[in-house]
Parts: structure tokens; sequence; C-alpha cells
């Protein structure tokens, strides 16, 4: 007989305040951290000890005793709850919720999704044979404490909100977000559940409201410090040499580490960034991406399904590999007509008209061979997007690689890499498979969806920054070493060039199909998790990002 699910009584409160967050925090795993929770985190440090023991038997018993973190469950209600702290005195008992703001302006005195979890806890204590009449909801930000009576009508509404919310365990399809709900900007999640964009991209709103951070407060770090060594003090990570500092970085700052070569980290800093969700990713010194040690979240499991089923069938992957190349080849002709001089008109026309050809592609090898025509037209036009005479002092004559041969061709090589790594950390953190794409085929160690997303993004978050990087000065030709081998960019180069790199990804810039305002990075996890949406059938279609 298979054990019955037990519902948590905090994601009871959740299932009232809105399903869908309880459906992303329950079912898919997901979780963000926002000053609302790490200030709630701090409220509850006094009661989250196991402290006392609440007596089996309470009836003649005056004297009163204190317990916190009771640990409660039942079979029969389905339910099972961590209880802050419970009073006990004269044979009754009292369970009390802590909350961190005020006491709402209502004419019950405490929001509804906290009056249902106080009284699933009552419910819990009468399951374990206590008697219970009220609860109580401390609220920090007041001071004052607020008594919550066990009402037949409020035993009902918790009853039968656990109902629902067991409904949704067997479900793997998300409940709707909610209209323009003054709920969303608040929520921790606001940027995991895409409310807005959601609604607007089915036909149900017309904007998306300006709540959602527009960038990341932090930043990656970037270390290529040969032989050099990263380790933890504190909430520091320190980078030295030969035992000697020569930098430090905050948690609180650090999105993401991007090792170049040679660097070792120790298993400390390890564990403390696996703690904080910081994904490490190692590049060879060249720049190749070899890799990605990121924590063990295990969310998204629904969404990664979906995926899986959705790269089985060659109709579904065909139809989002043309979505792909279209805007790959769309954005390639934006670029060349923004920046080039003197391209033939043949030459954008070509473009164009292979990207409208790629929505038509009857099979994935069509489609890769007009991918490929698009790309030869675009890297033969590709100097003209550089200023005088460089294209010829960097010795560009159209796209090499494996190894790059010449300056331009080791900087698209490296800035794609970044790329790919980018995409990778961010497909991990929103429970997509980097490995399994639609349009580039699995091989070993190959970050296959990784690649087919970083297809819309080549011209302006690559090649846009190779072009800039040359045109204002911020890498000369001496800056590179070429042999028989290959041409590889020098220490003080490339730190300029990720500079570059980091500041094109940190640009704010109105998303085409949302009207938001969002970093170019932000953007491209929105785009992950709205490609997990169309994968679960939430959403009909992928929204390309096409640039104007």
């Amino acid at each position: 007989m298979a054990t019955p699910v037990l519902l948590p009584v905090r994601m009871l409160n959740e299932h009232v305040y809105c399903p869908r967050l309880f459906a992303l925090e329950w079912l898919h795993g997901e979780w963000a951290e926002s000053a609302d929770t790490l200030e709630g985190s701090q409220v509850h440090r006094r009661v989250d000890k196991e402290r006392g023991e609440l007596p089996a038997e309470q009836e003649g018993d005056p004297e009163p005793t204190v317990t916190t973190s009771l640990y409660l469950g039942d079979p029969e209600l389905r339910l099972v709850a961590r209880i802050d702290l419970v009073e006990a005195e004269d044979g009754l008992v009292v369970p009390v919720d802590y909350k961190k703001s005020k006491v709402p302006r209502v004419a019950s005195g405490a929001w509804e999704p906290e009056r249902v979890q106080v009284c699933a806890q009552a419910l819990l204590l009468r399951a374990h044979g206590h008697r219970v009449v009220e609860g109580v909801l401390y609220y920090a930000g007041s001071r004052r404490r607020v008594a919550v009576p066990l009402t037949e009508e409020l035993i009902a509404a918790t009853l039968e909100h656990r109902d629902r919310a067991l409904a949704l365990v067997d479900q793997t399809e998300l409940p709707p977000p909610l209209i323009e709900s003054p709920k969303c900007p608040r929520c921790s999640l606001l940027g995991i559940c895409l409310p807005d964009e959601t609604n607007l991209l089915l036909g149900r709103t017309d904007a998306v409201r300006p709540v959602q951070a527009a960038r990341d407060d932090g930043v990656p770090l970037y270390v290529q410090l040969q032989g050099g060594r990263l380790g933890k003090d504190h909430d520091e990570i320190v980078v030295s040499e030969r035992r000697s500092e020569v930098g430090r970085a905050r948690f609180e700052e650090t999105t993401r580490v991007a090792i170049y070569g040679n660097v070792t980290v120790t298993t400390p800093l390890l564990a403390a960034l696996a703690e904080r969700d910081i994904a490490v990713a190692w590049h060879s010194y060249g720049g190749w991406f070899r890799g990605l040690f990121t924590p063990a979240s295990g969310h998204g499991v629904f969404t990664r399904m979906a995926q899986h089923r959705a790269a089985s069938s060659a109709g579904e992957a065909l139809v989002l590999a043309r979505a792909f190349i279209h805007a790959k080849i769309s954005n390639s002709r934006v670029l060349l007509r923004r920046n080039g001089v003197s391209v033939p008109a043949g030459s954008l026309e070509g473009l164009a008209r292979g990207a409208r050809d790629a929505l038509r592609a009857p099979s994935l090898e069509t489609l890769l061979g007009i991918e490929g025509a698009a790309a030869r037209l675009y890297f033969q036009q590709f100097s003209r997007m550089l200023k005088g005479g460089l294209a010829q002092q960097f010795g560009f004559e159209g796209r090499n690689r494996r190894p790059p041969r010449d300056p331009i061709n080791a900087m698209l090589s490296l800035a794609y890499s970044g790329l790919v790594r980018e995409l990778t950390a961010i497909l991990v953190g929103v429970g997509l498979d980097p490995y399994v794409g639609f349009l580039h085929k699995p091989r070993h160690g190959r970050p296959a969806l990784a690649l087919d997303l970083m297809e819309e993004f080549r011209p302006t978050l690559a090649d846009s920054v190779v072009i800039t990087a040359v045109n204002n000065g911020v890498v000369r030709e001496g800056d590179f070493i070429t042999r028989s081998t290959g041409c590889a960019m020098k220490h003080p180069a490339r730190r300029r060039f990720f500079q570059v790199f980091e500041r094109r990804l940190d640009q704010l810039v109105t998303h085409p199909v949302l009207g938001s305002r969002l970093s170019y990075r932000r953007i491209l996890e929105v785009q992950a998790r709205l490609l997990g949406r169309v994968l679960t059938g939430e959403l009909e279609g992928y929204p390309e990002l096409l640039v104007r």
C-alpha cells in the first residue's frame, strides 16, 4: 500500500495565497531568496531550534509549558507541519505561528492564508489528542499577537484548501498565473513564475507591468590566474597566487565563477558556493568550455521530462529548431544592416530570404543547410562592420575555428564560449537539461540545448562584442599570439575583452515581445523559462527575440 502524501502546512499557506506559487515551490522545487524571505528567516531564528517537550496529557496540569519547533504529522489529516511555538497551560494548547510583517488592517485580524495555516496546525494538535480552541499569529513587525478562533467555517475552509492542494500533486501542468494581481510584485518567485509575461503571450493582458528587476544584483567572477588558488574566508572568495592574496569577492555580489586554465578551487569554497546556488564554470586556458559545477537542486523534473519527450519527436524538435535559426538569421541581417558599410543589397536580401525559408524548412537537414548558407553569406560581409582597414590588419578573411587562425576568429570563439557557459548555467538553474537539444544533435560533453538557445543571441551578444572591442580599440593586433597551431589572445587583452562582454550582458534593452526593459543577462533567463513553458504546453510557440 502506497504511503499517502502529507502536505506541508507551510505549502498549504502558499496554495491559499496562489495555487501557481504552491505548484512551483512544492511540485517543481523552485525557490528564490528575497528581502522578505531573508527577513522572515531572521524572525524565525528564536523558534527554529527544538526546545521543550509538549506533555502527552494536558488535563489537570496547570503548569505552563512552551515548546518550539514542534514537528507533527497525521496520515488521516494528510498534513505535516513544524510549528514555531506551542503554548500549553491548564489543559489547553495554543499553536503560535511567527510572521515578520505587521498586523494587517482587515476585519478578520489576519489574512486568509495565515489563518488557514495556523488552523491546520491546530487540527494536527487535535489529531494528537490535545485540546485546542484557537491559534495565535505573532506579528513581529507590530510585536502583537492576533488570536484565530477555530470556527467551523475556518476548519471547513482549511480542509477544502487542503483537498484542492492535494489534487494538484498528480498534475504536471502549472495552474494559470494570477492576472495583474497585487500579490505578484512582492512574490519571491516573480522572476520564475513570469505571470505578466505568460498572460501577455496567452492574450489575457495587453502589457507587462514594470515590477521585475531589470538586472541581477551580482556579477560573475572571472579567474585566469595560472597556478592561482580560490579559497573561502567567511563570506568571501579569496583569490591568491603563491600563497599571496591578490583579490577578494563577496558571495552575495557573485552570480557565478568562470575559471580559465590551471586554477585550484578548495573543497570548502565549492561547498559554500553550492549552498548559495553559485555555479562554477571551467574553461581551458584558450577559452574552450569544459564543464560546469552546479548545486544539486533537483527541481524542474516535469519540465525536463517534457523536454526529453519533445526532443524525441521529430516534429516538435523541428518547430523549435526553425524558431532558433529564423531568429539567428534575422538578427544577423539586422546587425549587418546597422553596422555594415556599403553592404550589397543582394546580401541583405539573401539573409531575409534565408530567414523566411527557415520557417518553412521541411526537415532538420534542410534547415541546417539554410543556416549554413546564411552563415557563409553573413561572414562574407562581416568585415564591412569593422572600421577602416581593421579586417585586413587583423587578417580576417572569413569564419574559421578549431582552432581559430586569426584574431577576429579567436575573439568570436571566445565570445561564443562565454555565451555557452552563461546559457548552460542558466538552463541548469531553470530546470532544463542543457545536453538535450532540438537543433544540435546529442554528443558526449556537448551542451546541445545551450547551443540551440545561443543561435538567436550570437549576433547581438557575441558578434557585436567583437565588433565593439575592435572598433573601439579595446584590443589591437599586438594583443594576440599567432602560431601554426592557431591564434590566441594574450592575458591582459582577454581581461579587457571580458569587460566588454560583461558590459554587453548587463546592458538594458527593451524585450521586443514582452515590452519589459531588462538586461541581456536577464533576457537569457527569461527566454529559457519561456522555452520551458512551451515544452510543458502552457505556451503555444517560442517567442523569438528579434532585434529591430
